[in-house]
């Protein structure tokens, strides 16, 4: 270890160490003594300055000499006898050695130091002084005496006798007349003339060339004193026991009251020899100085101290320090930590480490073989190399408390955490305490320090990670960045912290129907709106969301979609309804799971078949999910030129006549039925279209015209097991009768004209038409008719005028059929039949019953292609000849009732019809 490495500069900022701003400047008067201390300490006096004093300053001392006072400046500190150390806070120690250039020096046993502190502030107006005087008392000089300081070397030696002076004179000037030129012309200080430095060949300079070298030689009343800073030209190194140690030596020539004198003076400093472990220091000195020490010796004290200050055994004990030696060295060892040194931290490289520095100080007092005694004092600062000392991270979480947790440490009193970088950003500590991040330090009984860090759980910095769909790991990466002060040198330390918790709720998922809609209601689980929502093959997103109508919140969502939307799945139709199924699922895409699926299936009110009284049919082809690669537009009917009227990629739409489009027709006892198909068709053979993968289709579409009034519907396809079957409807094929105005039959009584007025025996008009077909092979037949007093058609009596299709051979007044023929306002002539009859009245025992009738039918829809019997053989085709009167007796009484039991009837009626007295035809 290299002693010059410790200097410190006086003109400089030796003590100026900002501590943060954590004290304003201090001004002190001149004569305030408040952190000053000054003591002796053997041959030194020593000044130890407060860091409270010198804080924010900087530091100027100056010697004081009587009314002089001389600035020290590094140089001429080293060249004067004069030091300073100072650690890193400002704690100051100045030395000055007894035989110091500026010392009042009384007889060499009372010495007068003066200093001056100057601390300048911020201002140039800012400058505090302090004078400060110790007087100190030292008569114990040994013959010869080294001191070894900081930042130069002193020998001073015992001057000679006169008489001794005198014998060595002539020896002196002897040797030395040939080199040197006549004494007293070199303006020599303190009777000194030259001297003769040995590095190890001789250089010779004069009292004025010496010093501007840097060296110092003076004289006392009974002492030569020669010193040189470290490293001068005139110095050299030499290893000694294993030990670097800078030496000079030197001859000095000085006036002497007899004439011209010569003393051999010489110093060996230490530069190193201190060995490390991670707990002991161990300083080694060569116990044979060989610079010093030519014959035999012997030591007569040894000494150890600190800050140059004597330790006795006692002390050295409670401090845990030994001094031993051995044959070649003299051993102090001192713990590393011990009371009298300090720690600091150090950040190389951004790594925290740590040195700790201690300044002890040797004190050897030797005798040679002639009889003179050497005293050897070394002061001789010493700090450790850099320790590694990285934070040392406790992570005290409980994942139950939903809180990060962590202590950090130990650091030393220097170091002060700044900031903590999340990964949201660099917070400072104000910061993260806004933000509910406690953060603590935590002085220990030692002199160190410690940080710890709460962090919850739920707060922005921290990061979420899903391994498993229920567990969550929170991860919280922080950099931690610290100063060192004073300095404020930066350094970071990472850490991650990670924890587990069984904590998600999933996403829920809910439906409802009504006869057109779902109704969706999505819950946000634990994790808020963090996945997303397929409805059927889609992603839901906000342009398919207005479509939906989402409607959302902090805690759920909810969607409306109709039952046709394209998401949607058909699962089964019938006649008057389809199941359709609604698909919902919650996605995570960053891991493929599932957080939650509804398949929601209901049935909604849909017609798919139509059967119009008119005889069109309408039917509604669906493709279902049993059938996934039919195209509807591809379906026809048995007809393939019938295609759908509409269609998309879900619907076909047709719309036909019943005699149109390959439809069949089938005559039962009591209903009529029509019949298609649609199916997916293949080429022009009229196959339907199968694959090896998907089913055929095939949906028949049926209407049944029952006589009761009943329509029948049904469709299906084919041939999957289990298909939709379809169920029953009802409709009604329409038959009116009208009373025309003439035998023209164009202009008839409209349901206003009614009652009708006619005189008697005037012609009554009617037509019966079967209303809205345009099927040319079906005919209307009518079966019965008859006129009754009451709008009741079973009510008596009862007349009738056409009976088993036939006019009734017992009326008088016969009924007369009308020829009915295609004209612009009849396209199908065997749908319409005309008849006329008289009006009549109905009498009992020759008087009027009443003046008004009313008119009944039953008619019959029949198959002109059929072979049936009965009504169907045609409109009176064979006339019965029978009579069919049940009952006589009551004059104009011509039926006083009539059966109607008849299931394949078409009930009509017409009337009132009035009769007028004013004529009788």
């Amino acid at each position: 270890m290299r002693r010059l490495e410790n200097f410190l500069l006086w003109n400089l900022m030796a003590a100026v160490i900002i501590l943060g701003q954590a004290r304003p400047n201090i001004k002190l008067s001149l004569q305030s003594s408040s952190g000053l201390k000054s003591d002796c300490a053997g041959n030194l006096m020593r000044l130890s300055l407060d860091k409270a004093l010198a804080v924010g300053s900087q530091l100027e001392v100056e010697a004081i000499n009587g009314t002089q006072h001389t600035v020290l400046t590094p140089s001429l500190a080293a060249q004067c006898g004069y030091s300073m150390e100072s650690d890193p806070w400002g704690n100051t120690r100045i030395y000055t050695s007894l035989m110091g250039c500026y010392v009042d020096n009384k007889e060499d046993t009372t010495f007068n130091v003066g200093l001056r502190l100057r601390m300048y502030g911020q201002s140039p107006s800012d400058v505090t002084s302090h004078d400060v005087t110790q007087t100190c008392s030292y008569s114990r000089w040994a013959s010869r005496e080294i001191l070894c300081d900081r930042n130069y070397m002193e020998a001073s030696n015992h001057m000679a006798t006169p008489d001794v002076e005198a014998k060595g004179q002539v020896q002196d000037v002897k040797e030395d007349s040939k080199t040197n030129t006549i004494p007293g012309e070199s303006g020599a200080a303190h009777g000194i003339w030259k001297m003769t430095f040995f590095t190890p060949e001789p250089v010779a300079m004069v009292m004025r060339e010496a010093e501007q070298a840097g060296y110092a030689a003076m004289t006392t009343p009974t002492r030569l004193v020669m010193r040189s800073p470290f490293n001068t030209a005139e110095t050299y190194s030499e290893n000694v026991a294993g030990v670097p140690m800078e030496v000079f030596r030197v001859s000095v020539y000085y006036k002497a009251p007899h004439g011209l004198n010569v003393v051999n003076l010489a110093a060996a400093c230490p530069t190193g020899g201190v060995l490390f472990t991670e707990d002991v220091i161990s300083w080694h000195i060569p116990r044979r100085v060989t610079p010093l020490v030519d014959g035999n010796f012997k030591i007569l004290e040894m000494h150890m101290g600190i800050n140059g200050q004597r330790l006795d055994k006692s002390q050295m004990a409670a401090r845990g320090y030994t001094l031993s030696t051995t044959d070649f060295h003299i051993i102090t060892e001192l713990p590393v930590g011990g009371p009298d040194g300090y720690y600091k931290s150090h950040a190389p490289d951004y790594q925290y480490h740590i040195t700790y520095s201690v300044e002890p100080m040797l004190d050897v007092l030797w005798r040679a073989d002639d009889s003179h005694d050497t005293r050897y004092k070394v002061l001789f600062p010493i700090t450790t190399p850099l320790m590694p000392r990285p934070p040392h991270v406790e992570d005290h979480t409980v994942p139950e408390d939903r809180m990060f947790s962590i202590h950090m440490g130990t650091f030393l009193h220097d170091v002060e955490l700044k900031n903590i970088t999340f990964s949201t950003g660099v917070l400072t500590l104000e910061e993260c305490n806004a933000k509910g991040f406690a953060v603590q330090e935590h002085n220990l009984p030692n002199g160190t320090k410690s940080f710890s860090l709460q962090v919850p759980f739920d707060a922005d910095v921290v990061l979420k990670h899903n391994p498993e769909p229920l567990v969550t790991v929170y991860f919280l990466p922080l950099i931690f960045g610290f100063l060192i002060l004073p300095e404020e040198t930066p350094f970071a330390h990472p850490v991650d912290l990670e924890a587990s918790l069984q904590d998600v709720v999933l996403p829920t998922i809910t439906g409802t129907c009504d006869q057109n809609v779902f109704y969706i209601t999505v819950k946000y689980g634990s994790q808020g709106h963090s996945f997303q929502t397929m409805v059927g093959s889609q992603q839901l997103t906000p342009d398919l969301g207005e479509v939906y109508k989402l409607q959302e919140n902090g805690t759920h969502y909810s969607l409306v979609v109709p039952y046709i939307a394209k998401d949607t799945a058909f699962e089964l139709i019938t006649s008057d309804s389809i199941r359709a199924r609604l698909d919902v699922l919650l996605w995570d895409p960053n891991n493929s799971w599932v957080l939650g699926d509804l398949y929601l299936a209901c049935s909604f009110p849909l017609t798919t078949t139509k059967c119009y009284p008119n005889g069109t049919m309408a039917a509604l082809a669906v493709k279902v999910e049993s059938v996934p690669n039919l195209v509807p537009s591809w379906l026809t009917l048995k007809d393939q030129s019938c295609k759908p009227v509409f269609s998309d990629d879900r619907f076909a739409y047709f719309s036909f006549s019943a005699d149109s489009c390959g439809t069949t027709r089938t005559f039962f006892d009591n209903y009529m039925l029509y019949e298609n198909e649609i199916s997916l068709y293949y080429g022009n053979k009229g196959t339907t279209y199968t694959s090896p993968v998907d089913p055929d289709y095939r949906q028949t579409v049926s209407c049944y015209y029952v006589v009761n009034d009943t329509q029948t519907i049904a469709f299906n396809y084919k041939p999957r097991n289990g298909d939709p079957v379809a169920e029953i409807g009802s409709g009604q094929l329409l038959v009116q009768m009208r009373l025309a105005q003439d035998s023209l039959y164009e202009v008839f009584y409209q349901a206003e004209d009614y009652p009708v007025v006619k005189y008697l025996r005037q012609p009554l008009y009617f037509e019966v038409e079967l209303m809205g077909s345009t099927d040319p092979h079906l005919e209307l037949i009518l079966e019965n008719c008859w006129a009754t007093l009451h709008e009741d058609r079973t009510s008596l009596p009862s007349w009738d005028s056409i009976v088993d299709t036939c006019e009734n051979s017992d009326d008088s007044y016969a009924t007369i059929f009308h020829p009915v023929v295609r004209d612009a306002r009849v396209t199908v002539p065997s749908h319409i039949k005309r008849f006329s009859i008289n009006m009549f009245t109905f009498t009992k025992d020759e008087e009027v019953l009443k003046d008004e009738i009313y008119v009944h039918c039953d008619a019959v829809i029949c198959d002109t292609n059929s072979q049936a019997d009965g009504a169907c053989r045609g409109q009176c085709v064979h006339p019965t000849g029978m009579s069919n009167s049940r009952h006589q007796g009551i004059k104009g009484v011509k039926r006083e009732q009539r059966s109607v039991d008849s299931s394949y009837q078409r009930q009509i009626s017409s009337g009132p019809i009035l009769l007028s007295t004013q004529s009788n035809l």
